[in-house]
């Protein structure tokens, strides 16, 4: 069952609609449950709402999945340079111009209102260990800072298609300014269509930039004490329908202990 909840962004003063995932007979019962935040709410349950047509499918999944939980999708602004804007931790220049990164406000924003709120509207388990955020693209850039910056709040993390190349030398530095916790779960993939050319026609699972910035990254990771998984997705594109592939993978690694 998906609930809305319109919702104010005050970096804006404008709404930023919430799709909140409830699993299956939570209106019969007084079971509490793990939540996972997500970036673009309005991608992740039904094709009829995704910007492209295409959802992630998490609802049909979610139903049938082993672990019941919550999941809060947020939406971003759909305007310019919004989504740009507020799912990265990072200015950044696009095509040009300068786009401030106002990732940081849109965690405090997370953080400080939309889980507060979550967890008094709803029956969450509200503490770190059963608190999980993930999304793909910019949700996945804001997801693997989320899991370094702000890890007493968020143990868990799925980061599809990161484009860690492009971030590596800023989440170098996000990572040598935090302390992870042993128990802090990073799942990150890359599609084999989003990463480049090989190198010398070689293999493209460990021969393009992406390929090679990810296990830099990772095995930077793991000496700061988080447990890892990462994806090749052999013939992956950077869209819906690839992360849509990836739902079991990233839920089972981060919520049910399997490498």
């Amino acid at each position: 069952m998906i609930v809305y909840q319109d919702f104010n962004y005050p970096l804006k003063n404008e709404n930023r609609r919430l799709h909140i995932y409830l699993p299956p007979f939570y209106d019969r019962s007084n079971e509490r449950y793990p939540v996972m935040y997500m970036f673009d709410g309005q991608n992740l349950f039904h094709d009829a709402e995704a910007t492209y047509g295409k959802s992630w499918g998490l609802e049909y999944f979610l139903d049938h999945y082993d672990k019941n939980m919550i999941v809060c999708g947020m939406e971003c602004g759909h305007n310019g340079d919004e989504r740009l804007s507020e799912y990265n931790p990072y200015d950044m220049s696009w095509h040009g111009h300068f786009v401030h990164g106002a990732g940081e406000e849109t965690f405090r924003w997370l953080i400080e209102e939309v889980k507060p709120f979550m967890d008094s509207h709803f029956r969450t388990y509200g503490h770190r260990e059963a608190t999980g955020i993930g999304g793909s693209s910019m949700g996945g850039i804001m997801s693997m800072y989320g899991a370094v910056a702000h890890n007493d709040v968020f143990s868990k993390a799925a980061c599809l298609s990161t484009g860690v190349f492009w971030n590596l030398s800023r989440f170098r530095k996000t990572l040598s300014m935090n302390v992870l916790s042993p128990d802090t779960r990073i799942y990150i993939s890359w599609g084999e269509k989003e990463a480049g050319r090989a190198a010398h026609n070689g293999n493209p699972e460990t021969d393009t930039r992406e390929a090679r910035a990810v296990y830099r990254f990772e095995h930077e990771l793991q000496e700061k004490g988080a447990r890892t998984y990462h994806l090749f997705v052999r013939g992956g594109e950077h869209n819906e329908a690839s992360w849509e592939r990836q739902n079991q993978k990233y839920m089972d690694f981060l919520w049910m202990n399997r490498d």
